[in-house]
């Protein structure tokens, strides 16, 4: 599926919430934009799959609390049945609500709230698109502190991190982006994308949410 950058197609975005207000000032907000397009909307989790095998769409924005098949379960499902599964984007009314902390630990990429300026929502979008970033990781400290379950611990000593991947892994918790962490290590962009690679496949992690969820709720990284 891919990330897709200034010039070239925009991303794609399927819209996944039973209030149609919310599905409608997110389309507006979104559609003003030139690199971003949304391409379909649905009122309930129970939807999801089916649409985005058709639309392949490249983030979808998912509403946590829905009446058939919540954001949970809808993002299970999406990420356990769909080959090349898109991005998922959680929409929620409130940060620190333990659904949003499920959705994460489910497999979604990062969460944003209704209240949400647009500027935010558009910078949430395309920051989920391109994954080389983490949305929200003071929110998701608060979160891996209140209802971690510490059942990453084992997972994480076991992964055998070098030094160079644990220092990667740490930069990522603090929400730095692969430019940045460069920055930080004075080392390549490439480079710390193999770094990041090599983390994710030792962790299990699906992306740098789940990873950075393990560094939490393993005691790696302190929530502080």
């Amino acid at each position: 599926m891919g990330c897709h950058y200034a010039g070239q197609m925009p991303v794609t975005v399927l819209l996944v919430d039973d209030e149609p207000l919310v599905r409608a000032g997110l389309r507006a907000v979104l559609e003003a934009q030139p690199d971003i397009e949304v391409v379909g909307e649905a009122a309930d989790g129970a939807a999801v799959i089916p649409l985005v095998r058709q639309l392949r769409p490249d983030v979808v924005a998912m509403d946590v609390r829905m009446p058939l098949l919540d954001g949970i379960e809808a993002t299970r499902a999406v990420l356990r049945t769909v080959e090349d599964p898109p991005k998922i984007l959680v929409v929620t009314t409130f940060e620190n609500d333990e659904y949003v902390y499920e959705a994460l630990r489910a497999g979604a990429d990062g969460f944003l709230l209704k209240r949400a300026r647009p500027a935010e929502i558009v910078n949430a979008i395309r920051l989920v698109a391109e994954g080389d970033s983490l949305l929200f990781p003071a929110a998701v400290r608060a979160l891996a502190a209140e209802y971690g379950n510490g059942s990453a611990r084992t997972a994480l000593a076991e992964a055998a991190l070098t030094e160079r991947e644990a220092a990667v892994l740490r930069l990522m918790a603090r929400g730095l982006s692969n430019a940045e962490i460069a920055g930080k290590l004075i080392v390549g962009t490439e480079t710390v994308k193999t770094h990041v690679s090599a983390v994710l496949a030792k962790l299990g992690a699906r992306d740098r949410t789940q990873a950075v969820i393990a560094a939490y709720e393993s005691g790696f990284v302190a929530p502080s």
